[in-house]
């Protein structure tokens, strides 16, 4: 049995201990006598003991049923004990408790089928949704029943939802519970709690630190309970409700910050109000506004005179030879298809109805102030917020690595580009992301060459496809320290579930942008501005990248995130958000925003994905941070099982945070999130301090070792032979992604492929001569060893360079190698080695962007460096887009170069 330490969360804890009783009751009836008895009785103590730490944060099995089991075991009574704890672990492993009553006696249980798994998807969306209620009272055994008993009266049938109490007595206790439980969707919190929980374990600690520690909790004044207790709540789940129950006056409590209450009920005990309330508030976030009115849209006979044959499914039912893809999509979808924004619909380009609601719901959701539906991907939203935000001069920071789609963005916009490094991973061929420090230094550089008034914007990619997530609060705060007014836009294709965990959402652009705004307008923080300026006055630009920089109260926060809602969260292909943050929005962007999402935006969006971004952001309100909590878990599962296997260890290794984190940017210390010996390390501590946290839902498995590289080892063995789907590989990597749709199922399938092949592979080399193991050998070293460096940006040439500082003009760039006469083709190993050992300077005519890693090593305008022919000369990669095999690298003519006016930037942006 794996001891606490070794799980890295309460739900796989629970789960675990709960099966881990059941196989040793079952064990123990099958022969009380035998000789194993006394060891199985005590593992049933332990187990025991270690459930009762955590049963008392939910409702299903309850304390009391919990207690009664306890009893069985003390009394001998193993048949009865071993059938109820069955009942417990299947019903919490289907879910049966959620749908009916599941009694634990073995007279009372009727016959019928506890998996739900079974259930047609019809039957399981007709049940009543479940949730449970924490209520946070120190009261007796009997009071406890009181208020379960009365709250379970104020049911009725024509409720939507049902729910169950779970009573806790302290602060502490209620945040472990809504930490623990993710069935919790409300609060009540009444005037009897107290401080602090009974219950001392280092995992309850762990937990508590999210909530801001144990320090801070003892810090609280008594007559202040139940309104902190509301401001912590939010902290680390946002999304719930809560209600305070006071004895207090009104003027005392309107003073609060009173977090996620949605109403203060005054010394009374009407719990059908509360009840009434409880459904509403739930019912808030279980709105689906445009999936209901498309819902009842398809329910409606209409004739259809518009332009969609497919409407309604006419051009299919009459069909004589397409019936199969009726068939296989089935009715819904294409009762549910039109081109009308009537009939209870609305327009995604202008809405005033449910796609408005469903977008300011979404707004809620993430945190953001405006958020905006796509349906055309993440590539379209990063156009989108590029154009509006940026016109031709404007200077803008990017991260080399970023999405090509932020590159065409930058032609489009004729933004004058100023490339940001990341620091390089040589070893596993692939960037991390880009160091403060580079980002600082190019703000001072363009402030000392008076241009920090055209720079507009600071452009990242948070977090990276490989899982490199930013410390956003720290970047914005020291940016605006420098340019007050910057606006960011941080890609979070990647990161649309950050939102729903309190360990990823402190990371993310739209809860930073909230914390900024809050934090720049206190007394304290002007405090502290003041007293930097006062020991920076004269400070040299030395000084200034070494010390952490403070913002002026008079900063503006600008932020905006774009997020493939369907890469991370549910949502059909290319269901995106755009979510705004910007303090200026209403008086300067708004109506260019809404002229570039008309540019980009199809006047006939699929309403089938705007109706999936609405369900998806429905499902993560309710059941977001359960199903992040899952996500977290395959993948830290995936993670020690690996690390823990002698034959995968011989041929794999799991990438921690050490090898894709250069130590300066490590302050927490930590380099693995488990280790072999110590456990898991609570990754929280690395969220909270470092420059750059890993995101543990990206395993990137080294794989060399096998002699493969990425690439094979993804289409030729994972795909081909065992059909596993991977995205992302590099020379000799390959990247596993967990989702909230990763099953524990899936990632033991994955580790039985991956002991397979190592097992196959062990047989190979003992099988093998003597030649064919230096062969192996030798793949191995030039996979591990003999990797070639990663190019950092080059530079742009003079004739699109700016005078003085590094940014260029890519769009002049772009648009002269539209013209086949200003361009030349020269070949890797031929002309165009012999040009540059020439000393000529070669200029690149296009996008050179091979897969991996997916970015461009070479943008218009960029001169060849000898570091990036070298780096294209040793790829070994299936694809390189813009790339000619048979004519060569597209380059411009000394000709062309001649005929550009150097852009000097020292200029006005319009002149």
């Amino acid at each position: 049995m794996h001891s606490m330490n070794e799980y890295s969360s309460a739900i796989q804890l629970r789960s675990d201990r709960w099966s881990a009783l059941r196989e040793a009751t079952n064990a123990m009836t099958r022969d009380p006598g035998s000789r194993d008895s006394k060891k199985l009785s005590k593992q049933i103590e332990e187990l025991f003991t270690s459930l009762a730490m955590i049963e008392a944060y939910w409702a299903f099995p309850g304390m009391q049923a919990f207690d009664h089991l306890r009893r069985q075991f003390d009394h001998g009574s193993y048949e009865d004990l071993a059938f109820a704890v069955s009942r417990v672990t299947r019903a919490l492993t289907t879910g049966a408790y959620r749908r009916r009553h599941i009694p634990l006696d073995r007279d009372s249980v009727e016959q019928e089928d506890d998996d739900e798994a079974m259930l047609p998807p019809e039957a399981r969306a007709l049940a009543k949704p479940y949730f449970e209620v924490l209520i946070v009272d120190d009261v007796n055994d009997q009071q406890e029943r009181w208020l379960k008993t009365n709250v379970a009266r104020m049911r009725r049938n024509e409720d939507q939802f049902i729910y169950e109490a779970v009573v806790v007595p302290s602060i502490e206790d209620a945040l472990i519970a809504v930490l623990f439980n993710h069935n919790i969707q409300a609060i009540v919190v009444r005037p009897g709690l107290t401080l602090k929980s009974t219950t001392d374990q280092d995992i309850l600690t762990r937990y508590l630190a999210r909530a801001g520690g144990r320090e801070e909790i003892e810090a609280i004044l008594p007559e202040n309970y139940g309104p902190e207790l509301c401001r912590m709540i939010a902290k680390v789940r946002p999304e719930l409700d809560a209600y305070l129950v006071t004895e207090r006056s009104v003027e005392d409590i309107a003073g609060h910050d009173l977090g996620i209450c949605r109403r203060v009920f005054y010394n009374q005990e009407d719990f059908m109000e509360l009840h009434l309330n409880i459904l509403r508030g739930v019912q808030s976030r279980n709105k689906s506004p445009f999936f209901t009115a498309l819902v009842e849209y398809s329910k409606q006979p209409t004739g259809v005179f518009h332009a969609m044959p497919i409407s309604r499914g006419k051009s299919i039912t009459r069909s004589h030879w397409i019936q199969d893809m009726g068939a296989f999509y089935g009715p819904n979808i294409f009762l549910a298809e039109t081109s009308a924004t009537s009939g209870g619909l609305d327009s995604l380009l202008e809405p005033h109805g449910p796609i408005k609601e469903a977008q300011e719901l979404a707004a809620r959701a993430f945190g953001s102030k405006q958020t905006f539906f796509a349906t055309n991907g993440t590539s379209t939203c990063n156009k989108i917020v590029v154009q509006a935000l940026i016109k031709p001069g404007d200077i803008v920071l990017v991260d080399r690595d970023c999405h090509k789609s932020h590159h065409y963005g930058m032609v489009l916009a004729g933004a004058q580009v100023c490339y940001l490094d990341s620091y390089p991973l040589n070893e596993y061929s692939m960037y991390g992301a880009v160091p403060l420090h580079e980002i600082k230094k190019q703000l001072l550089e363009l402030k000392a060459a008076g241009k920090l008034d055209q720079v507009r914007m600071l452009l990242l990619t948070n977090c990276t496809f490989d899982g490199l997530i930013y410390n956003v609060e720290r970047v914005m705060e020291e940016c605006l320290a420098i340019k007050p007014d910057l606006i960011f836009l941080w890609d979070e294709a990647w990161f649309a579930f950050a939102r729903f965990s309190p360990t990823y959402r402190q990371r993310t652009a739209m809860n930073t942008a909230n914390t900024l705004r809050a934090k720049l307008r206190t007394e304290a923080h002007e405090r502290m501005y003041e007293a930097q300026q006062s020991l920076l006055a004269d400070a040299d630009d030395e000084t200034l990248l070494n010390t952490r920089l403070i913002p002026p109260p008079s900063a503006r926060v600008r932020a905006y995130a774009t997020q493939s809602t369907h890469k991370t969260l549910t949502s059909l292909r290319q269901g995106s958000m755009i979510h705004v943050n910007d303090q200026d929005f209403k008086g300067e962007v708004e109506q260019s925003f809404h002229e570039a999402y008309m540019t980009h935006t199809s006047t006939s969006p699929n309403y089938q994905i705007i109706a999936s971004l609405d369900v998806g952001r429905r499902q993560v309100e309710l059941e977001g941070f359960e199903f992040v909590q899952r996500q977290v878990e395959a993948a830290m599962s995936m993670r020690r099982a690996i690390s823990d296997h002698p034959l995968l260890s011989k041929y794999f290794k799991v990438l921690t945070a050490g090898d894709m984190i250069p130590e300066e940017h490590r302050e927490s210390g930590v380099t693995s999130y488990y280790d072999t010996e110590q456990g898991w390390t609570d990754m929280w501590d690395c969220y909270e301090k470092d420059e750059f946290a890993l995101d543990p839902t990206r395993v990137t498995l080294a794989v060399g070792g096998t002699g493969w590289d990425g690439d094979t080892f993804k289409t030729q063995i994972l795909m081909d032979k065992y059909g596993i789907q991977i995205n992302k590989t590099s020379r000799n990597t390959v990247l596993f992604m967990t989702n909230i749709g990763t099953t524990r199922s899936s990632v033991a399938y994955l580790i039985e492929v991956l002991v397979e092949i190592a097992k196959s592979l062990d047989e190979r080399l003992d099988d093998a001569s003597r030649m064919e193991r230096l062969s192996h050998d030798k793949r191995v070293t030039n996979l591990m060893e003999h990797y070639p460096p990663l190019p950092d940006f080059s530079r742009f040439h003079e004739a699109f360079k700016a005078q003085g500082t590094p940014e260029g003009d890519i769009r002049t760039a772009y648009y002269l190698s539209y013209d086949d006469n200003n361009c030349d083709y020269l070949d890797l190993d031929g002309s165009l080695r012999d040009a540059m050992e020439a000393g000529k300077t070669i200029v690149s005519a296009s996008f050179i962007i091979p897969y991996p890693p997916g970015f461009p090593i070479l943008v218009p305008g960029q001169v060849i460096s000898d570091e990036i022919l070298s780096f294209m000369r040793a790829l070994d990669v299936s694809e390189i887009h813009g790339y000619r095999p048979d004519l060569g690298l597209r380059v411009f003519t000394d000709e062309a170069l001649e005929s550009v006016k150097p852009k000097h930037l020292s200029q006005s942006p319009t002149a």
